[in-house]
């Protein structure tokens, strides 16, 4: 089956399929630009999300640090709180020592004598009081001091710092408080 065609139509379809070819050859530029630019867009699409990560990643570490440092001040605080509670012990402990140490000493004055008691002192701190010395050195013994470690102190003769003494008796005159 043949097809007669007049050469104006030949004519249009040529013009047409040349108008087709160039359309064509528009839309595959076009394509190639546009996958030229999808490559682009993802290239910097990975490159944001690089950043964002690192980024992510310097929030993340400033967090830690901050965390740490809120952890650090909180075991401060709970080392100052503990601290202020054996402060507030200590000196509830000082008041009920002066206190027992009144009661003692108006015992003392009660029963005794002589206007004189002599105090067991353990590193400079009042442990108990007594009528003798010899009282107060049973006293220190029955506390585990050394039987052979007692000297006598020569009068006048400066002591040795209290503190470094572990044991010491100290004749005290008894006085109206």
């Amino acid at each position: 089956m043949y097809r007669i065609i007049r050469s104006t139509t030949y004519t249009t379809l040529l013009a047409e399929l040349d108008q087709a070819r160039a359309e064509a050859e528009v839309a595959t530029d076009s394509a190639i630009r546009a996958e030229g630019a999808a490559e682009c867009l993802a290239d910097q699409l990975k490159r944001a999300k690089a950043e964002a990560d690192a980024e992510f990643e310097g929030l993340r570490a400033i967090l830690r640090q901050a965390t740490a440092e809120r952890d650090a001040a909180r075991a401060e605080c709970d080392a100052a709180l503990a601290e202020s509670e054996a402060a507030r012990a200590q000196v509830l402990l000082d008041a009920e020592d002066r206190v027992a140490l009144r009661a003692l000493l108006r015992t003392a004055r009660k029963q005794g004598d002589d206007r004189r008691v002599y105090g067991l002192f353990r590193r400079g701190a009042l442990h108990s009081l007594h009528r003798s010395a010899a009282a107060a050195e049973a006293a220190a013994e029955a506390e585990g001091a050394s039987r052979a470690g007692w000297t006598a102190h020569v009068p006048g003769a400066p002591l040795p710092p209290a503190s470094e003494v572990l044991w010491r008796v100290q004749a005290l005159s008894l006085s109206p408080i």
